[in-house]
């Protein structure tokens, strides 16, 4: 934990604008190892050891998640309890490295998400969605070790698998009474991001043959949970899994350069990105060369991965009107 700083009261744009530049600028020499652990209820900050809690935000609470991983930085901004209604906090952390940040923003970002969708049931997806460009893709670039994983599981809708030959994934089901038996987790709603990898195997080990068990007991219909690994995260976020039409709507509301990866509006079997840019959204079909690459509509670079492609239009600007953001407003927020 780094520290928290106030926010200005401004339009959402300037105000991701000023906290970029802040974030940029921060000098901290004192650092406190936390624990972080997230769910739809909000978001709590603990001391190493996970015995003292430090820090407490009802997700209501909380207006956006963001993070800078040239820095390693994660963070997000909030209403403090007790505070003048306009003055919010932005609250930052460094994680090890910059995956680990992309992570926890991830994470915080797919709660905002799977807490809309638990106010507004409605909202569900209940068919599966087209497809994405040829091919079997991995979100990640090919070659990464997926060195940062987190055991978050909450309650979840169905997960639509976007790209073609890919399953649909959904975590495995805790199982609360053989967790706390096991004493793997903790009981309670919330997980943390502090497992190590070897914890992490160990604890995934255990919850898989638990999952085995349950196979025969009958599944929930609407079960929601945040993905275990990386891929599925990040895969979840950026198609905003489970949300059906109105993540075009939501999408119009949050930051510039926000995106979502879903099947082309009028090319259902290819897959497009829409970008929430300075003129408003405006959706970029992704192709496939004759080599398997893939190229953005309107844009000359190619690239093996469509997380190849988003992460270079994240630092680079191209031809698109602005950069990709990873930052992300919660919709549920409460004034």
């Amino acid at each position: 934990y780094l520290g928290s700083f106030p926010v200005d009261d401004r339009c959402l744009d300037d105000q991701i604008e000023q906290l970029h530049t802040q974030l940029k600028a921060l000098k901290c020499k004192k650092r406190r190892p936390v624990s972080i652990k997230f769910s739809i209820k909000g978001v709590k900050m603990y001391d190493e050891d996970e015995t003292t809690l430090l820090m407490a935000h009802a997700l209501r609470r909380v207006s956006l998640s963001t993070a800078r991983p040239s820095d390693a930085q994660f963070a997000f901004v909030s209403h403090n309890p007790g505070s003048p209604d306009a003055q919010l906090y932005c609250h930052v952390f460094k994680a090890r490295h910059a995956r680990a940040a992309q992570f926890l923003n991830l994470v915080l970002c797919r709660c905002f998400q799977l807490s809309y969708l638990e106010k507004h049931p409605e909202e569900a997806q209940e068919d599966s969605v087209g497809s994405l460009p040829r091919r079997n893709p991995s979100l990640l670039n090919h070659g990464f070790p997926l060195s940062v994983s987190a055991l978050v599981s909450f309650r979840r809708a169905p997960f639509r698998g976007l790209f073609p030959g890919t399953k649909p994934t959904s975590s495995p089901s805790l199982v609360r009474k053989k967790a706390i038996r096991n004493k793997v987790l903790r009981s309670g709603a919330y997980r943390s991001f502090t497992f190590t990898p070897l914890k992490q195997r160990s604890v995934q080990e255990r919850l898989s043959a638990s999952q085995k068990e349950d196979k025969t007991q009958k599944k929930r219909s609407r079960s929601l949970s945040l993905a275990e690994t990386e891929e599925a995260l990040t895969q979840a976020v950026w198609c905003w899994d489970g949300i059906a039409d109105s993540s075009y709507a939501l999408l119009a509301e949050d930051v510039l350069g926000s995106y979502l990866l879903c099947p082309h509006p009028k090319k259902p079997k290819c897959g497009s990105l829409i970008i929430r840019l300075p003129s408003g959204l405006i959706t970029y079909l992704i192709g496939n060369t004759r080599k398997g690459k893939f190229l953005l509509e309107k844009c000359k670079t190619e690239f093996s991965s469509i997380a190849e492609m988003i992460e270079h239009y994240t630092e680079y600007q191209g031809e698109l009107q602005c950069l990709l953001s990873c930052a992300r407003v919660n919709h549920c927020y409460e004034w």
